[in-house]
């Protein structure tokens, strides 16, 4: 990759079916081998109770990724869709069980607000499931908008829990 043109962004993961753990892994190694995205540090893997889904809805496993990329983050998100397709995601209703969710939280010092694109992640400063393993590989790592590091977004939800 051209380091001149390279962007550091982080992907938040998610599973609710099937091997979880297998299936984040399988989406890593998927998206290391995007050309122009390299998959640095990755989280811990943290269980959570499944959000707004079904009651009976299935816990998570959750975790967040560093990437480097020298795509646009309409080209990384393009990516992100595809592997999850390729793992087996439907999106038929909102909040229902997954095998894989990959969602774009930041890209750079970017904010971009476009029909299928915003960046940061409209609601990662108040997801739990979110901050923890963001926080955990990027304490520091500053949303745009609010001008708040990954680990005072984390701190300051979980004082208001």
């Amino acid at each position: 990759m051209d380091s001149a043109a390279t962007v550091i962004a982080y992907v938040a993961i998610g599973s609710n079916l099937g091997d979880r753990e297998a299936t984040i892994r399988s989406a890593l190694l998927m998206l290391d081998k995007v050309d122009g995205v390299r998959v640095g540090r990755v989280s811990t893997l943290f269980e959570n109770p499944s959000i707004g889904g079904p009651d009976d809805a299935p816990a998570f496993l959750n975790a967040a990724a560093e990437v480097t990329t020298t795509l646009d983050a309409a080209s990384l998100l393009r990516r992100l869709l595809a592997i999850e397709r390729s793992l087996g995601r439907q999106r038929r209703e909102r909040w229902a069980p997954r095998t894989i969710d990959l969602d774009l939280l930041l890209f750079g010092n970017s904010t971009l607000d476009e029909p299928h694109l915003t960046v940061p992640h409209p609601r990662m400063h108040e997801r739990l499931f979110v901050l923890k393993p963001l926080a955990e590989i990027a304490p520091d790592a500053v949303h745009p908008v609010l001008r708040t590091t990954a680990s005072a977004l984390l701190e300051k939800l979980t004082r208001g829990m």
